[in-house]
């Protein structure tokens, strides 16, 4: 039997996250509404073109494969059009093949507070106002960044990437160093003196625990069934170094997460890592980090002393 709503793995996702709506914008921003309806009237046969999120929730829901019975992950499509404007948006789903049956359509009105309803983990959009909206009101959100996406259908895995302070943990040890106005000895004297004191949760820490569960699931699987290839791998990219990096695995053991692989970078671009990794989705809270990705799908956590001005 399938696990009802509130016990499944379920993701929010913006049209404009799945999709590639440019043209769409831009018909709306210059033209207004009517002529928006009316061009995706016209071209509702059309499917969308790939948007920054697709590589992540197609593999995402691939992952139900490896669990027939229970199906236990779950897409849901949140969305700021009409109902008739947004069937342009299931016929791409359909014609993707994606396994999106739910969907919110609000008619332009606010819409991350039946997140909750969902039991959705987290909420992906390309509208940064959207997302600060639902960080700010205390729901996971992300920004995804305007990206090229590649997607390479005999890739099969699903490669997520994190960055940690911010993201996976709260902002805690990024505040301390702030307000010591960037005295790195300081900061690394502070880290290291909380070394086994783990961090609280982040915004985004959950996601990666369920993540996580499902990893130690496919791990049994392959322990059962030796032609079981592994879909997941999660990878943190921190600009952290020794001798702050204990805390970060005191803090992902006390969060009961597991993951493939840490970089401690201390200060290397992160571009330099992922473009080698190749992640399908990377997480975190500064633009100095994200602005300058290439071909890398981006997303923009609006969270904590990371954000506070903007």
């Amino acid at each position: 039997m399938p696990y009802p709503i509130d016990k499944k793995f379920v993701i929010a996702v913006s049209s404009s996250a799945l999709f590639d709506l440019t043209e769409s914008d831009s018909i709306f921003k210059v033209k207004g509404v009517d002529a928006y309806r009316k061009y995706q009237d016209d071209n509702i046969n059309k499917p969308f073109e790939k948007g920054v999120a697709f590589p992540f929730i197609k593999r995402l829901l691939n992952l139900n494969n490896s669990f027939p019975e229970e199906q236990p992950i779950e897409v849901v499509l949140f969305s700021k059009n009409s109902p008739e404007s947004g069937l342009r948006a299931f016929r791409s789903i359909q014609h993707y093949g994606l396994n999106i049956s739910r969907a919110y359509f609000s008619s332009g009105k606010s819409h991350f507070r039946f997140l909750p309803a969902f039991n959705a983990t987290l909420f992906l959009s390309a509208n940064e106002k959207d997302t600060k909206d639902a960080i700010k009101a205390g729901f996971a959100a992300g920004t995804v960044l305007n990206t090229k996406v590649i997607d390479d259908d005999e890739d099969k895995e699903l490669r997520l990437a994190f960055d940690f302070d911010g993201v996976i943990a709260d902002d805690t040890s990024e505040k301390f160093y702030q307000e010591s106005n960037g005295d790195m000895p300081k900061y690394f004297k502070h880290e290291k003196d909380l070394a086994s004191n783990p961090l609280a949760g982040g915004p985004i820490g959950t996601l990666l625990q369920k993540i996580s569960f499902f990893q130690k699931l496919e791990k049994r699987k392959v322990d059962s069934d030796k032609n079981y290839k592994r879909i997941l791998s999660t990878t943190i990219v921190t600009a952290r170094n020794a001798p702050a990096h204990e805390r970060v695995v005191t803090t992902l053991k006390s969060l009961d997460i597991e993951v493939d692989g840490v970089f401690f970078l201390g200060g290397i671009d992160k571009s330099r890592i992922l473009n080698i990794l190749k992640p399908h989705i990377f997480f975190d809270d500064q633009m100095v980090h994200l602005d300058h990705l290439d071909k890398i799908p981006a997303v923009h956590i609006p969270f904590g002393v990371a954000n506070k001005d903007n």
